[in-house]
């Protein structure tokens, strides 16, 4: 008897058609969103496939996982076919990557870029709903020595304390900081609040040979950097 080869049969298959065989045979890069989290799902109803509801529960939030993970339970079970279980489910796994992602962003040991402080806080403060404000610091190699949230609630609803935030830097013997704060609005502008917090922190570096290498704004998906700006 001669079996049919899996490999080549697979072309062959429905787009809805079983997904996890596919990761075993072509790998987890291969599958797309929805088909990865129509495993997570396990099964649809009878009359949707698991994949076509992964699309659907998709398509209503533009196809972005960063929106995907802001839904709650409820919110995913108002789609047909989502009960606890499968609601559950899916948030767990968003869960897991951010944190993933979280704790990638701990143990990079340099900051080169305006993208790598980026990458470091985005996990933290990216997809708040308030806003907070964050300090970073470097030894003299940029490499990161701590991280603190100074504030929250807003620059111009909350006092940035000065004092604070170069207390820890004597302290921790840092020779460099940056400054970081989120807006949850998604707005990649500096407001003068912004401005004139970052020239208060330059100055008070300068008197205890700190320098203040950049304040980045962050939002979901970008940045605003002051250094790359020239703002700073």
């Amino acid at each position: 008897m001669e079996y049919e080869n899996t490999a080549t049969s697979i072309k062959s298959w429905a787009e809805d058609d079983r997904p996890r065989e596919k990761l075993l045979l072509k790998g987890k890069v291969a599958l797309s969103d929805a088909e990865l989290i129509a495993i997570l799902i396990g099964s649809g109803s009878r009359n949707e496939s698991a994949v076509a509801l992964a699309k659907r529960i998709l398509n209503s939030i533009e196809n972005n996982l960063n929106n995907l993970s802001k839904l709650s339970v409820s919110d995913l079970q108002k789609f047909k076919g989502i009960g606890e279980a499968k609601a559950i489910s899916i948030i767990t796994a968003l869960e897991l990557g951010r944190r993933r992602r979280l704790e990638e962003a701990l143990v990079l040991p340099k900051i080169t870029s305006s993208k790598a402080v980026f990458e470091i806080m985005q996990p933290i403060i990216g997809e708040l709903q308030h806003e907070e404000f964050w300090v970073i610091y470097l030894n003299n190699s940029n490499k990161v020595l701590y991280k603190k949230q100074l504030s929250k609630g807003g620059l111009t609803g909350t006092l940035v304390d000065v004092r604070m935030v170069y207390n820890k830097a004597i302290e921790i013997y840092a020779t460099a900081l940056i400054l970081c704060h989120n807006h949850p609005s998604g707005k990649l502008q500096a407001s003068q609040a912004d401005k004139s917090i970052t020239s208060k922190m330059k100055l008070a570096g300068e008197t205890l040979d700190i320098k203040v290498l950049d304040h980045i704004i962050i939002t979901e998906n970008a940045y605003f950097s002051f250094a790359d700006e020239n703002l700073i």
